[in-house]
């Protein structure tokens, strides 16, 4: 009688333990995720709010400049997610060799990621900087918006190369399970930005009101030394890991990572290439519509860290229970990362509904930027859940190996439903609203998919 007690006993704990085990790494990769969107997130604040001085010296309104800013973060944020997507193979095959105790494997994946990302980062550098204008004239940006957005891409570009490092040192600590690393080193690089930035878009201390060059400074010089900084806590070693100065490639482990991480790059680049067909609709909508959509999706992009974070945590406990010959263990993980991503989502989420201006407030007091982003706002907030569930069990996918599928994904949603909707809805003469309809939309076909295919599984016999 006893020992069926115990049994019982130890069962009731185990949901327990995995919970606890779940939000203790995702709580720092959340923590992460949130510091990493607070360096653009920082600049989009400060621009939009533009002293009347430095506006008068520049000759350009705190609007104009928010505009630019944005216009240029979507270049940059499609250059950074081919890094990141080198992350998504480094991270499973370190979470695999992690779960199987094999760190000789793991810190090989580390040395040829990072020689990825350094070619990576020379390549992205070079074609940023001379594609700039070509790259703001194809988002449409106004005749007197194009030489912001041009000047913060280049400043930005500069530091492409250490950014390359940032992310991918990141990507593989968090492969071995410490989210608290990355967490530190985000939290010194958003310092960074924002004393750098304090000083120079409106000039403070005596030095000159830059405007969008000052957020361009502080963003490349923040991720810029974040980036050396990861390589120098790798050289030294860090959680298991140890670099040196050996970068002969390795052939085998650069097509493991590349046969891994290219589907991941190809989502990425389908779906930043239908956003950039997106931002053209929007810009079309006028000034006011642009700012409100670029304020809007900055909030977002806050309320859905929780769910990257959530991936994250997701990622690395499928790749090492996989690794150590576990499946079904993998399985609960995720489930257990998809509900406590959900709850802490919707809870954002309700905010964004209940006080759209409020939240929009804080980034323009312009009264027209406002009330086109009220709605937009609203429905921001509802679609919360369904990105919480696309983020988390696409996350899980990736950890196993299975990179393919959320490509496909991106295939079919972004580019079959959320464009051909958005072009109909604006037809019709639903504005901003109308897009933010179709985004909507989007996201829930991409959950119900990733869900789906997660509840095939498939991905437990994956090799990597």
């Amino acid at each position: 009688m006893a020992t069926t007690t115990e049994r019982l006993n130890e069962v009731a704990v185990v949901p327990q333990k995995r919970r606890a085990r779940v939000f203790k790494l995702a709580l720092p990769a959340v923590g992460e995720q949130v510091l990493n969107t607070f360096v653009g997130l920082a600049d989009i604040f400060l621009i939009g709010n533009l002293s009347f001085a430095a506006a008068t010296t520049l000759g350009y309104t705190g609007t104009d400049a928010l505009n630019g800013v944005g216009l240029a973060n979507q270049m940059v944020w499609l250059v950074t997610v081919l890094f990141a997507a080198v992350g998504v193979g480094a991270t499973a095959i370190v979470a695999r060799s992690r779960g199987a105790h094999d760190m000789q494997t793991a810190n090989q994946a580390l040395k040829q990621s990072l020689l990825l990302g350094l070619l990576l980062g020379f390549v992205a550098m070079a074609l940023t900087y001379l594609l700039a204008p070509a790259a703001m004239q194809l988002l449409g940006a106004a005749p007197e918006i194009q030489p912001l957005g041009v000047s913060f891409l280049r400043i930005a570009a500069l530091a492409f190369v250490p950014t390359a490092l940032l992310f991918l040192g990141t990507a593989v600590l968090r492969g071995v399970g410490d989210t608290r690393t990355p967490l530190f080193v985000m939290l010194g690089v958003n310092v960074v930005n924002i004393a750098i930035c304090l000083l120079l878009i409106n000039g403070n201390a005596g030095f000159p009101a830059l405007g969008v060059e000052g957020a361009a400074i502080g963003a490349a010089v923040a991720r810029g030394g974040g980036g050396i900084v990861i390589v120098l806590l790798l050289l030294r070693g860090r959680s298991g890991l140890k670099l040196d100065l050996d970068l002969r490639p390795q052939w085998d482990m650069i097509k493991r990572i590349a046969r891994i991480g290219m589907p991941s790059g190809g989502e990425q680049l389908v779906f930043q290439g239908a956003l950039l067909v997106f931002v053209t609709f929007v810009t079309g909508l006028g000034k006011p519509a642009y700012a409100a959509h670029n304020v809007v999706l900055n909030i977002e992009s806050l309320s859905f860290l929780p769910g990257m974070g959530y991936a994250i945590a997701a990622s690395t406990l499928v790749g090492q229970s996989l690794g150590s010959g576990k499946p079904e263990e993998a399985q609960a993980d995720a489930y257990e990362a998809q509900w406590q991503g959900v709850i802490m989502m919707t809870v954002l989420g309700a905010f964004m509904v209940l006080f759209p201006r409020q939240l929009i407030g804080l980034f323009t007091h312009d009264p027209a930027v406002q009330a086109a982003g009220e709605m937009p706002m609203r429905l921001a907030g509802l679609f919360q859940p369904l990105l919480a569930i696309n983020f988390i069990m696409s996350g899980a996918l990736r950890g196993a190996g299975e990179t393919r599928w959320p490509l496909y994904t991106k295939l079919i949603s972004t580019w079959g439903i959320r464009l051909p909707l958005v072009m109909l809805l604006l037809h019709w003469g639903f504005g901003l609203t109308g897009v933010w309809i179709g985004m909507t939309a989007d996201f829930g076909v991409q959950a119900a998919l990733a869900w789906w295919r997660f509840k095939q599984g498939r991905w437990k016999t994956l090799r990597v």
